[in-house]
């Protein structure tokens, strides 16, 4: 618990440097890397699939698309441009996919090459929500809430759940979640969302505020946390580790650490996109 407690207090303020202070390349470079360390967790250290030129094919992918939603965000280049390149990336990386796939017959299992497709390109698009919201006006506000509705559920799950947890949650998957720590997750995102909130409104110039959509955040966002976690835990049971690296000190590797921001990062930019709580 102390390595943990340490690499957090480490890890986040660093975090936090990156994402509020410096241009929104440098979250797009920081996650774009993240990613192409998570596609080589999911793939070689899982064992799914130990195939070297798949490996770096997917690490390739899914840091470009990460640099895709900075692009986007942005608004560098035009929109035209920015769906050809993606387009012609994925055809790209499906071809190269399919190819091994055929070459190798029996040896290579499709499976294998689905979550390959899964760590090019579905958990880097996710991700790259991350991306897209700090590339919006008030970015850098905004990427806070995704960090957030997913740290603050995951605690508040793990506090409440130690102090008074009972029913399981989910037994098989991850035995030490429970119902109530799960209540306590979404209690404590209503809470901390409406705070944040308000701290927007009073000292950071945001005039149009809504403390009921911010509820609504937190709400879905502890759901999203959950979802997101239990997802890539399957996983892990399946194929019989207890953390998919040891990247950070206490916490596991990047997909023990982003687990529930898989979801939740997509989450709140279409959140923000239809019912902003927040605007200036």
């Amino acid at each position: 618990m102390l390595t943990r407690i340490l690499a957090a207090c480490v890890g986040l303020p660093l975090l936090l440097a990156v994402v509020l202070f410096l241009p929104p390349v440098a979250t797009a470079i920081l996650f774009a890397l993240a990613c192409g360390v998570a596609a080589y967790e999911m793939l070689w250290r899982t064992g799914i699939l130990k195939h070297r030129r798949i490996l770096a094919y997917t690490v390739v992918a899914a840091m470009a698309n990460v640099m895709w939603s900075w692009l986007r965000a942005c608004s560098i280049v035009s929109e035209q441009t920015l769906w050809l390149c993606a387009l012609l990336g994925l055809f790209v990386y499906f071809c190269a996919l399919f190819c091994e796939l055929l070459a190798a017959h029996t040896e290579l299992r499709f499976t294998a090459v689905c979550v390959a497709l899964f760590s090019g390109f579905v958990y880097p698009f996710l991700i790259g929500a991350l991306v897209r919201l700090r590339g919006m006006d008030g970015g850098k506000f905004y990427i806070l809430v995704a960090f957030l509705l997913s740290m603050v559920a995951d605690s508040g799950a793990y506090f409440v759940g130690r102090a008074c947890g009972k029913h399981k949650l989910a037994p098989i998957v991850s035995p030490k979640k429970t119902v109530e720590g799960a209540v306590g997750g979404v209690v404590c995102n209503i809470v901390f969302l409406c705070l944040y909130t308000l701290l927007l409104n009073k000292c950071f110039g945001f005039t149009q505020v809504n403390y009921f959509y911010a509820a609504i955040y937190g709400v879905l966002g502890a759901a999203a946390s959950i979802v997101g976690d239990l997802t890539l835990s399957v996983v892990k049971r399946q194929v019989g580790i207890k953390d998919y690296g040891n990247l950070i000190p206490g916490h596991g590797g990047i997909l023990d650490r982003f687990d529930s921001t898989m979801l939740v990062a997509p989450l709140t930019e279409l959140l923000i996109l239809l019912i902003p709580f927040a605007v200036k």
